[in-house]
């Protein structure tokens, strides 16, 4: 099992670790600009982002649990029908963004309150970025279906040249042409487009022979339709909740002055290179929880989690030493602003800390995406967020200011792994047992 889990999860490591790896770019080349507001102009962009493009996360998270689900069953059919609606709603999906992006980019920068450089820089990056959309969702559901199929190889190398990509166009606009956030905006939707064209290439190349002709009717037929989005509308609560969670700490911190605002940008880049590093065994968990719950494996599901939880938590240990010892050093790396690294370093503790506190709640999501328990996922984010960590956040800012915000982001991880970890024999371990007695 652990050559298994390791066949799934390396790659995918590796292609996360890409993901932060380009935004770590992103901040460092305009953390060496002459002012801080560059910072946090492609930090609000990158949230306004994050709630458009993570909130149909629905598309990678729900097409990985239901392919793997149909892989464990050997169904064909619905192997290819999980990709055809997911690309259909990918399409649809993100023509829309980009007919409604003035009404989107007005809201999303009467929610954020920044300053005047700030909000004008950041609006320049959205209105080049929004172009991308379509790519963007369009990679999410290719991805998510061949991680169904076990294939963690492919979705790495379309990451990996994409984000590589995406930093040789980023690094060309902003040092060769003189752009600033409208270069690192450009540069993503270039990248984009080109790393969907791979993703394509890549489908056709591998799994031709698995997409076979269906009616489109069929595509729409309702039974399935509905489970998609009920799979779909769960997820995207969950993500739009997580998204929610990284917004507020984003424009709290905007509030707080420019200053905090690129110190809290710095300290989240080092929380999420651990948690894209994680996800690698959180995926492993989506593609064989949902392969052997499928096949209503029991005994195999259960030795995976134990395996997956061993593997992510041990891998979270590691990234603490590492923060541990890296501490200013690491900050150096992001910006040569000595007084933003002062003031990131009061916040530390909380990165240190972060890798094991988070590890464990990444892992039981991806264990609950892979059997598709999503209204468990649901209930249990909704709640991390709304009695713990808004409560935590405006309780504890009159007292701790600053810090406060890292308590509730650090509390909202706790109780989503505890939450989950309770629900897990009712919404995973029981339904498997009726199938076995039925």
């Amino acid at each position: 099992m652990n050559r298994q889990v390791l066949r799934l999860a390396i790659p995918n490591i590796i292609s996360n670790l890409s993901i932060p790896m380009l935004s770590s770019v992103d901040t460092a080349l305009m953390g060496r600009m002459d002012e801080p507001y560059y910072i946090g102009a492609i930090a609000v962009g990158g949230v306004i982002f994050n709630f458009l493009y993570w909130g149909f996360g629905f598309l990678r998270m729900g097409s990985t649990g239901l392919t793997a689900g149909a892989f464990g069953r050997n169904d064909r059919l619905q192997i290819a029908l999980v990709l055809y609606r997911a690309l259909l709603v990918a399409a649809i999906a993100g023509v829309l963004l980009i007919l409604l992006q003035r009404p989107i980019s007005e809201i999303a920068f009467r929610l954020i309150d920044s300053g005047e450089q700030v909000r004008y820089h950041a609006g320049i990056y959205f209105s080049i970025r929004i172009w991308s959309a379509p790519a963007t969702l369009a990679l999410y559901s290719i991805q998510g279906w061949m991680l169904g199929l076990q294939n963690a190889r492919d979705p790495m190398v379309i990451t990996v040249i994409h984000n590589l990509l995406n930093i040789i166009f980023n690094i060309a606009l902003v040092y060769g042409l003189g752009m600033h956030a409208d270069g690192v905006a450009l540069g993503t939707v270039i990248a984009d487009y080109t790393a969907l064209a791979l993703a394509f290439t890549m489908v056709y190349k591998r799994y031709g022979y698995r997409l076979i002709r269906v009616d489109f009717a069929r595509v729409l037929q309702r039974e399935e339709v509905l489970l998609f989005f009920r799979v779909s509308s769960d997820i995207m609560i969950r993500t739009l909740s997580v998204i929610f969670a990284f917004a507020f700490f984003t424009a709290q911190s905007a509030a707080s002055g420019d200053q905090i605002l690129a110190a809290n940008t710095i300290l989240i880049q080092l929380w999420n290179i651990l948690a894209y590093g994680v996800d690698g065994f959180a995926y492993a968990a989506e593609s064989l929880v949902g392969r052997y719950t499928g096949a209503a494996d029991l005994e195999k599901l259960k030795k995976s989690v134990a395996v997956i939880m061993g593997w992510g938590l041990g891998l979270g240990a590691g990234f603490s030493g590492v923060y541990a010892l890296g501490n200013e050093y690491i900050l150096r790396l992001y910006t040569d602003q000595p007084e933003i690294i002062d003031l990131a370093m009061q916040y530390y503790i909380w990165t240190i800390a972060a890798p094991l506190i988070n590890a464990y709640c990444f892992i039981w999501d991806g264990v609950f995406i892979g059997a598709t328990a999503t209204k468990q996922m649901r209930n249990s984010m909704l709640f991390s967020l709304l009695v713990v960590y808004l409560p935590v956040y405006y309780l504890g800012f009159p007292v701790w200011g600053n810090h406060a915000l890292w308590l509730a982001m650090a509390l909202f991880m706790v109780f989503r792994g505890v939450t989950l970890s309770l629900y897990a024999r009712s919404a995973i371990i029981e339904p498997i047992k009726q199938k076995h007695e039925q």
